[in-house]
């Protein structure tokens, strides 16, 4: 069977296998998942891959589901995190967030595009694959991660430095529209310390307000945004900062503030890092307040998952991209174009996904294709399009064909 013959076979049995799929997000959606409280939702999806056929199922120390079909030399990995962020406002929900609910082609509910849409196509594939008796160069590893939501890319990084999972290419099934990702802004988190002196509140001018050093510390910073450049491809745009807390205190609600802070939000464009992004903020708040140093670090992030392993990283998510000519990026132009007679679109993601870690600190070439929009992402009345899974569950199918005989570091 030619390559064209076997996407035609693919998109049917992907068609046939449409309500299944749905039914498998809707199962999903209907258990809550929160970040580091995946243990229900994780041994759902590991008792599915074993009632499927899937070569090998085991979770990680971390809590990930890992699932293998095929035994070749080469490891593609296909990734999706299975926590949701919480639902917010009830309020501005029109049903239950956890309903499930399949009506007039979507699924309803909270993580169905964010992005346990991207896990029931993954599921659906790893079935076609098991169909097809696939045997070719690749080992599969199908991973169903966890607490993306909380610090996205440190189920990777612990995937790849503890557990010895060093895929050649990587996939993220985060949503695409099912269009091709092939890159996406990294960012990193930032927290400046002020210090003043306090006085008493009657007579404020004997003290420091640490308040008004963060109120112009906080200004400096919105003027910084607004100096950022795009990266010089204009591919992934300019980079942003944003103060998304802001904290002054005293001895007393009648004291001057002796001490305040911001907390930053720092996205990263092509040739920003982390050292280039602190140093900025240094120099604008010395700037702004006459000083000549100031306090400005990169907090840690630390957490104990449902398994009970306690695992940490620096909150700093390094940008990425895959260059278009990449034989990566050229096999999944191949892949879709084989199963829709057209080309796909090869756009970026705005959000931040886990190839932070996997491609951003690790280097892995990966590319993005999921189920569902960007716009559903943590928003009220989240739903996916049941079609969108059947194109994901083939192109992941077609993909891993379209990189038979492909070069590994080529």
């Amino acid at each position: 069977m030619n390559f064209d013959e076997r996407a035609s076979d693919i998109l049917k049995r992907a068609e046939n296998y449409r309500d299944e799929t749905a039914r498998f997000l809707s199962e999903m959606v209907r258990i809550k998942s929160y970040s580091g409280e995946e243990e229900e939702i994780c041994k759902y999806i590991a008792s599915l891959c074993d009632n499927l056929g899937f070569d090998e199922v085991r979770i990680d120390n971390l809590g990930s589901v890992l699932a293998r079909i095929g035994n070749g030399k080469k490891i593609l990995a296909i990734d999706a995190h299975v926590d949701t962020v919480e639902v917010g406002d009830l309020s501005q929900w029109n049903r239950n967030p956890f309903s499930g609910d399949i009506e007039n082609g979507l699924v309803h509910g909270r993580g169905s595009s964010d992005q346990k849409g991207g896990a029931a196509a993954m599921l659906s594939s790893g079935r076609i694959l098991k169909d097809l008796n696939y045997d070719g160069d690749w080992s599969v590893w199908f991973a169903f991660t966890v607490m993306e939501e909380d610090c996205d890319g440190m189920c990777w990084k612990y995937l790849i430095e503890e557990e010895g999972l060093v895929p050649y290419f990587i996939l993220s099934t985060e949503p695409t529209s099912c269009r091709l990702a092939r890159g996406h802004r990294g960012r990193m988190e930032m927290e400046l310390s002020l210090k003043g002196v306090s006085a008493h509140g009657s007579a404020p001018e004997r003290g420091d307000s640490a308040a008004y050093k963060a109120a112009r510390a906080a200004l400096a910073i919105e003027e910084l945004n607004e100096e950022l450049k795009p990266d010089e491809e204009g591919f992934l745009g300019k980079g942003s900062i944003v103060v998304s807390k802001l904290d002054a205190k005293g001895p007393s609600q009648c004291a001057v503030p002796d001490v305040g802070s911001l907390y930053m939000d720092r996205r990263l464009t092509w040739g920003e890092n982390a050292e280039l992004a602190i140093g900025q903020v240094k120099e604008k708040v010395r700037h702004v307040l006459g000083v000549d140093s100031v306090d400005c670090v990169m907090p840690n992030y630390e957490k104990t998952g449902w398994k009970g392993t306690r695992y940490s990283q620096e909150l700093y998510f390094p940008t990425w991209k895959t260059e278009e000519g990449h034989p990566l990026i050229q096999a999944g132009i191949r892949a879709y174009k084989s199963l829709f007679a057209k080309t796909p679109l090869v756009d970026k993601w705005t959000f931040s996904t886990n190839l932070v870690s996997a491609s951003g600190r690790h280097g892995i070439p990966g590319i993005g294709f999921g189920p569902g929009d960007e716009r559903e992402a943590h928003a009220p009345n989240e739903v996916n399009r049941i079609e969108d899974l059947v194109i994901c569950s083939a192109f992941y199918v077609s993909l891993v064909y379209a990189l038979e005989g492909v070069e590994v570091g080529s």
